[in-house]
C-alpha cells in the first residue's frame, strides 16, 4: 500500500439539535447534526407533520387556494380535452 494516502482519523464527536452526542472517529472533529436516530421519526414511531414557518400557509396566502383560480372550475379541464377522431369518420 502507498504510505500518506490515508486521511487522518480522529476521535469526533456528533451532536443533534435534540441534545443527543455520540462518539465516532472521522476527519472532522465536531459534528453537528439536524435529525438523528433519537429523534427521528422513523426511529421513534412519532407521525407528525412539520409545517415549517408556516410554509402552507404562506403559499396559500399568497397565491390562494388552488379551486380559487380564475377559469379553473370542476369540468373546466374536461372541456380543453380532445376527442378521438375514429378512422371511419375520416374516410366518409
Amino acid at each position: 500500500m502507498k504510505a500518506d494516502i490515508h486521511p487522518d482519523y480522529k476521535e469526533a464527536t456528533i451532536q443533534c439539535t435534540c441534545g443527543a452526542v455520540y462518539s465516532t472517529r472521522s476527519t472532522v472533529p465536531d459534528i453537528r447534526v439536524g435529525i438523528c436516530a433519537a429523534c427521528h421519526p422513523y426511529f421513534t414511531g412519532e407521525q407528525r407533520f412539520v409545517d415549517t414557518a408556516g410554509r402552507v400557509d404562506k403559499f396559500a396566502k399568497r397565491y390562494g387556494s388552488v379551486a380559487s383560480a380564475p377559469g379553473e372550475g370542476a369540468g373546466a379541464g374536461a372541456a380543453r380535452r380532445r376527442t378521438k377522431v375514429k378512422l371511419s369518420d375520416l374516410n366518409k
